[in-house]
């Protein structure tokens, strides 16, 4: 379970840029050794796995600026309650809607 507070996708992906283009400044990097895997090493959330389930209380349908490059292939579930209204059964239910999902990470059925 990742928490994030006082965190922004877009001021996490911007410090990502920055660092990164330092790096091919100074001489470090080449702008082809740029990839997917360099550009996750220098996120705020380094070292950890892309989330496969989000869960969304407050009855929005958006993510809200929330990890934005990580959640590429993420699941998401939205509920009408507000976070403190969350129970452990409301858990289950998201556990038990993931669990019946296709995972497809960009594929359609046919090719997996």
């Amino acid at each position: 379970m990742t928490l994030a507070l006082s965190y922004g996708a877009r001021a996490e992906i911007l410090q990502a840029t920055q660092k990164i283009a330092q790096r091919v400044q100074a001489g470090e990097l080449a702008t082809t050794d740029i990839t997917e895997k360099l550009f996750s090493e220098n996120l705020y959330t380094t070292g950890l796995p892309d989330p496969d389930l989000m869960i969304r209380t407050s009855g929005e349908q958006r993510i809200s600026n929330f990890m934005l490059w990580q959640m590429a292939y993420t699941e998401l579930v939205f509920l009408p309650i507000m976070w403190p209204e969350f129970t452990r059964e409301n858990l289950y239910e998201c556990i038990f809607n993931y669990q019946n999902r296709e995972r497809r990470f960009g594929k359609i059925s046919e090719q997996l």
